[in-house]
C-alpha cells in the first residue's frame, strides 16, 4: 500500500522576518509548521520522503543548507511533491519564486503545495497570483529591512556599540550590550602595542614579543580556545582601532541590496563617529601619532 503512494518532501523555515511580522509563533513555529505538513500529507495519502528545515534562514537567499539539499534529493527524483506551510516559507525573493515554481520543479516533475495559503504549481490558472504572492513577499522583506536598517542608524547615531563582539581590550557590559568596559588585562597589551610601535618597533617585533609572552590572540577568547599566534594583520587592526580613545565608529560597510549579502565598504565621511561613549585605554593623541607613524610607514615601503 505503501508502496503506491506518492512521495513528498516537507519543508520548514523560519527567520527572524516571519518573527517580526508575527505570522509564527518563535518558539514552536517549526514544530507547528511540521504538524500542519504531517496531518495534510497523511489526509491527502502523501509519503514522506524526508522532512528538510532550516531553522534561522531568511527567504530572501538560496544559501539554506537543508534547502540545498531538498534540491539536489529533486534533482534525484526521490519525491515528487514538496509540502510547505505557504509560499513565503519557499522563498522571500520574487525572482527566485519565479524560477523555482515556473521553471526548476515543473522540469523536475515537482509540484508545489503551499498548505495554508492554497498555491498549487500544477494549477495554471494561478500563476499570476503566485507571482503577485510573490512579489508581496519580497515587498515586505524590503519594507522590513529598510526599517530595520533605521532602527540601526539611530542607534548608532546615539553611539551604542552593535558590534557582535567586543573589541580586544573590551568586554560588553553585563548591564547595556551596547557599552563597553575595559578588561585590564587585554588593556595592558593593547596600551604595550601602542608603546612599542612608537618608539621605532616594527609590526613584526610586535608579533614576537606577544607570542613570546603567550599573549592570547582576540580569537582566542571569542572561541574559548588557547591561541597564542598573532598576525601582524591583527596587531595592525589594533593600531588603526579608534575604540581605544572612547570613540564608537561605525557604518564603515553596507549590504548593497536587501537580496544581497554581499557587503561593500563606505566612504570614510559617511562613517558614524560618537566619541566618549567608553573607557579610553589610549589617548587620543597617542592614537593619532601611530596613525601619522602608520601612514609615513606606508608611504616609505611603497
Amino acid at each position: 500500500m505503501v508502496k503506491n503512494m506518492e512521495k513528498a518532501a516537507i519543508y520548514l523555515r523560519l527567520s527572524k522576518e516571519d518573527v517580526e511580522k508575527g505570522e509564527e509563533e518563535n518558539s514552536r513555529s517549526i514544530e507547528n509548521q511540521r504538524i500542519i505538513l504531517e496531518e495534510y500529507a497523511k489526509a491527502h495519502q502523501l509519503q514522506i520522503y524526508d522532512c528538510y528545515i532550516d531553522d534561522d534562514y531568511s527567504g530572501l537567499y538560496f544559501e539554506r543548507p537543508s534547502f540545498s539539499r531538498m534540491l539536489i534529493d529533486a534533482a534525484k527524483h526521490e519525491f515528487t511533491i514538496i509540502l510547505a506551510k505557504s509560499q513565503s516559507r519557499l522563498s522571500r525573493n520574487m525572482e527566485h519564486t519565479e524560477y523555482l515554481l515556473h521553471n526548476l520543479f515543473p522540469q523536475l516533475g515537482i509540484r508545489f503545495l503551499g498548505v495554508v495559503d492554497g498555491v498549487d504549481s500544477a494549477q495554471k490558472a494561478g500563476k499570476k497570483a503566485r507571482q503577485i504572492n510573490a512579489l508581496v513577499n519580497e515587498w515586505y522583506s524590503e519594507d522590513l529591512s529598510e526599517s530595520i536598517r533605521a532602527v540601526y542608524l539611530r542607534k548608532m547615531q546615539k553611539g551604542e556599540y552593535l558590534g557582535a563582539y567586543a573589541p580586544y581590550g573590551y568586554q560588553k557590559s553585563k548591564e547595556d550590550s551596547h557599552k563597553l568596559i575595559i578588561v585590564e588585562e587585554e588593556a595592558f597589551w593593547v596600551r604595550k602595542i601602542y608603546m612599542m610601535y612608537l618608539e621605532g618597533y616594527s609590526m613584526q617585533e610586535i608579533q614576537q614579543e606577544l607570542i613570546r609572552n603567550h599573549v592570547l590572540t582576540p580569537s582566542a577568547g571569542k572561541k574559548k580556545e588557547k591561541n597564542d599566534q598573532w598576525s601582524m594583520s591583527t596587531i595592525k587592526k589594533i593600531l588603526s582601532n579608534e575604540v581605544y580613545t572612547g570613540a564608537v565608529v561605525q557604518g564603515k560597510s553596507k549590504r548593497r541590496s536587501f537580496k544581497e549579502k554581499k557587503v561593500v565598504s563606505c566612504p570614510r565621511e559617511s562613517w558614524i563617529k560618537v566619541e566618549g561613549m567608553h573607557p579610553a585605554i589610549i589617548e587620543k593623541e597617542i592614537y593619532d601619532r601611530a596613525c601619522r607613524l602608520r601612514q609615513k610607514r606606508s608611504k616609505r615601503h611603497r
